[in-house]
């Protein structure tokens, strides 16, 4: 029997997308597109041969006895009360969720140790995830991580859904970063740091608590990681074409032969944050439910860095379009 799979906010910019990247890959799963107005997503389900459900996050359980026994519920939404997280796990679905931040993961957490019959992922990095699997890859090449300095760039010609709409109020606040090996709540607007690029203008950034930090701080043993996001013309908009979502990975550290060093990565996707989201979402959903051929996932809960191979995942990535590469640091 095909797995269902129900996308809260599935006809949404970001849910609409990993619909698309779920049927791009060819797998045999039944897609359920789900919101407030599902008649606004019948030409997406109908494209992409998924069925349309009413769901109210504000109020989900009718909506999900209505809907049925799904396998995994992908919440491309806000769900600030935690009521589909909960209506979800009761259900026994496995759950994916997307706009989590470093300071509200405690509900979560709790969910997850009462309820979770089945996976519980935490997907509160910057792109899904995206951005801390890369750092993984890069720092691999270290023998001792220093320093993590990593910076996304968004540029206003790149379209957002309401899902980042709504996660924009925790742009700017109090941040989680690690220094010198303990953790510090900083004030983002005067804790700011300017971002060089080769070839192309510095642009300023303000750092952001995404779960990017705890999980490089813990996963690498680096003292001091940092996220900060600024805004500007990303390389999509300065070659001419369409906006691209821009990701800077900075590691300062030991590498073979004792010297230290500082290495940056980037990653760029020519169609947008929204689209580089749908596929940190993408390579979850094959992990949770083994469609990458592996077993199903165990209960619990479940966070990338820990998670998913992240040479696996770069590779898919980069096989829906994504580039990456290495910049030399001005």
């Amino acid at each position: 029997m095909s797995p269902r799979i129900l996308i809260a906010g599935g006809y949404g910019l970001v849910g609409g997308l990993v619909a698309r990247h779920i049927r791009a890959a060819g797998h045999d799963v039944e897609l359920i597109l789900a919101g407030r107005r599902p008649a606004d997503g019948e030409a997406l389900a109908k494209e992409l041969g998924a069925k349309t459900a009413r769901l109210d996050v504000a109020d989900p359980d009718a909506d999900l006895t209505a809907i049925g026994p799904v396998d995994l519920v992908v919440a491309a939404l806000q769900d600030p009360r935690e009521g589909l997280l909960l209506g979800a796990l009761r259900s026994g679905a496995a759950h994916i969720g997307v706009t989590r931040t470093a300071d509200t993961m405690s509900p979560v957490a709790v969910a997850a140790g009462a309820f979770a019959a089945r996976p519980v992922l935490m997907l509160g990095h910057w792109q899904a995830g995206v951005l801390t699997l890369a750092a993984q890859v890069a720092a691999a090449l270290f023998t001792r991580v220093d320093r993590i300095d990593l910076a996304a760039l968004y540029d206003y010609a790149d379209p957002i859904g309401p899902m980042t709409m709504g996660d924009s109020t925790g742009f700017v606040g109090r941040a989680l970063i690690r220094s010198d090996g303990l953790w510090a709540s900083v004030d983002a607007e005067v804790n700011g740091r300017q971002v060089a690029r080769r070839g192309q203008t510095a642009f300023d950034a303000m750092p952001m608590g995404v779960l990017d930090v705890p999980g490089l701080a813990i996963t690498t043993g680096a003292p001091n990681v940092r996220f900060d996001l600024g805004t500007g013309e990303s390389r999509g908009t300065q070659a001419g074409g369409s906006a691209s979502h821009d990701l800077f990975i900075d590691i300062t550290g030991q590498v073979e032969g004792g010297q230290v060093e500082t290495r940056r990565t980037v990653l760029s996707d020519p169609r947008g944050q929204a689209h580089l989201t749908a596929l940190g979402v993408l390579v979850a959903v094959e992990r949770i439910l083994g469609l990458d051929g592996g077993p199903p996932t165990t209960a619990g809960l479940k966070f990338p860095e820990s998670f998913l191979d992240a040479r696996a995942a770069m590779a898919r990535f980069e096989a829906f379009g994504v580039s990456v590469g290495s910049e030399a640091l001005q």
